[in-house]
């Protein structure tokens, strides 16, 4: 199993806040033998007669030690990976990937980053690391 995040518990925090219940920790998912582990699984009541929205979240701290557009492909490349996974097992559960704000207002505004975005479909949860809160749901 992989290394989590450095911001991993303040992204647990901020699901929890938001009024998510964390259901994985992480969320293990298998396709035949490929075993792959997202970092949470999380639900909460969206109202009586929805049901539950569940979700699973890959938590991405882009950390100045590592160049951004390597973190970048990284991100991407497991988000992809695990949205295909997903909608063969859990396909009624969304993928998000959860980055910091910092790098959403930097990196993530740059155009390259937003076309390759928006071309996969990636779903965003941004987070502040101080405030351990969500600031923005990007679908």
């Amino acid at each position: 199993m992989s290394a989590k995040d450095a911001f991993h518990p303040v992204v647990k925090r901020a699901l929890q806040n938001d009024g998510w219940q964390i259901t994985h920790d992480p969320f293990a998912i298998k396709v035949g033998p490929v075993e792959m582990a997202i970092d949470l699984g999380a639900e909460r009541l969206v109202a009586a007669e929805r049901g539950d929205e569940k979700i699973a979240v890959e938590v991405k701290s882009f950390l100045a030690s590592a160049s951004a557009i390597s973190e970048f492909h990284t991100a991407l490349g497991q988000f992809i990976n695990y949205r295909g996974a997903l909608k063969l097992r859990e396909p009624d559960r969304t993928l998000f990937l959860a980055i910091p704000n910092r790098t959403f207002k930097s990196f993530f505004q740059l155009e390259f980053p937003q076309a390759i975005i928006e071309e996969n479909q990636v779903k965003l949860i941004v987070y502040d690391v101080q405030q351990e809160a969500i600031v923005l749901w990007k679908s």
